[in-house]
């Protein structure tokens, strides 16, 4: 069986698991405040060029977005992001949990592709939305938006150009509005042919953005990073009541300090990505359709469904909705543990 369902089924990078091995037998402080911990979050200031952020070390991702998204709002106020934004779509209503509605506005379309939707937000769209919620005289009868929330790259795995996410950071600066970039992905994003975007313009153009482990070579872990704007003064204690904390905290810590260690996360991020291009090239080259263009690690394919039935048993994938009644949007991943070798297999078997 072949696994392109996910990029977060595989276990961690060997380099990752000899670190962890070699320190084993350490007695680290608990709870993050180890010396791991610390070189980690020393190579992240590097990476991103700023020495004064601060950094907090989280298990997964919808816990990462359910903890640091409460943590910048009052109780009055929601998180804006389009309609097809993950922490909307796919994480269980896990941010409403904490009493903060999702305000929904929304995305780029994009007419010419069969999905009609590009995932991304728009600073027009935003901007207008703020202009009308600032000028409404009932405003204080509804839930303030005091965040916004973007993907990097989107849900439907497209980025935001530079110059798209400088307009975007402005509005949210005109409005005095952090931005809040989930990256879950962020590497596959950051390595994609044509991304114009580094991570030091990132970290810029955001107030906060988490840095994905889990999906690029760790076994778990997220990396928050609080840039323009300061962590509430008592994070950790979020943290904790989230159940976000660990005892053993340098597990997470030992692994982004292997990660950012010789370029290693971005060179996984690449493979991932090379591994996606030669996939979809064989679709292509098929005459198979694709439901949006994703220039990242996730491809969604439009095939027949005998042709489903006969990858059945021997391709994992991801059905993600039907595109008609002879057909479904199918959704292929590629990971940093892609071999040359399955994407051959994906070629012949197709």
């Amino acid at each position: 069986m072949i696994s392109f369902e996910c990029d977060y089924n595989n276990g961690a990078h060997p380099l990752v698991m000899e670190h962890l091995v070699r320190h084993n037998g350490a007695k680290p402080t608990p709870y993050g405040f180890d010396e791991f911990s610390e070189r980690a979050k020393a190579r992240i200031r590097e990476a991103i060029g700023m020495p004064d952020a601060q950094i907090f070390f989280l298990a997964g991702g919808t816990q990462t977005n359910a903890t640091t998204i409460d943590s910048m709002l009052y109780q009055y106020e929601g998180v804006i992001c389009v309609g097809s934004g993950h922490i909307n779509v796919h994480e269980a209503g896990a941010v409403e949990f904490t009493e903060h509605k999702i305000i929904t506005i929304p995305d780029v379309p994009a007419p010419e592709t069969p999905g009609g939707s590009t995932g991304k937000m728009c600073a027009r769209t935003l901007d207008k939305y703020l202009d009308d919620f600032m000028n409404d005289g009932n405003r204080d009868h509804a839930v303030h938006p005091g965040l916004v929330y973007i993907t990097f790259p989107t849900e439907l795995g497209t980025l935001y150009s530079a110059q798209e996410l400088d307009e975007l950071y402005q509005v949210c600066c005109r409005y005095d509005i952090p931005l809040y970039i989930d990256g879950a992905r962020l590497g596959y994003g950051l390595m994609a042919d044509g991304c114009d975007i580094t991570l030091p313009y990132l970290a810029r153009h955001c107030d906060v953005f988490y840095i994905g482990g889990t999906k690029i070579g760790a076994l778990c872990g997220e990396a928050v990073v609080f840039t323009n704007r300061r962590a509430h003064k008592h994070f950790f204690s979020i943290q904790k009541q989230h159940g976000a904390v660990i005892a053993k905290g340098a597990l997470i810590g030992l692994q982004f300090e292997a990660l950012f260690t010789d370029n290693l996360y971005f060179k996984l991020a690449r493979h991932a990505i090379e591994m996606a291009m030669q996939m979809k090239e064989i679709f292509r080259q098929k005459g198979y359709p694709f439901w949006i263009d994703s220039p990242t690690n996730q491809q969604f394919v439009i095939l027949p469904n005998e042709q489903i039935e006969a990858m059945a048993g021997k391709i994992e994938l991801t059905h993600w909705s039907k595109a008609d009644l002879q057909h479904t949007v199918c959704r292929f991943v590629t990971s940093w543990a892609t071999t040359q070798e399955e994407i051959n297999e994906l070629r012949r078997m197709l």
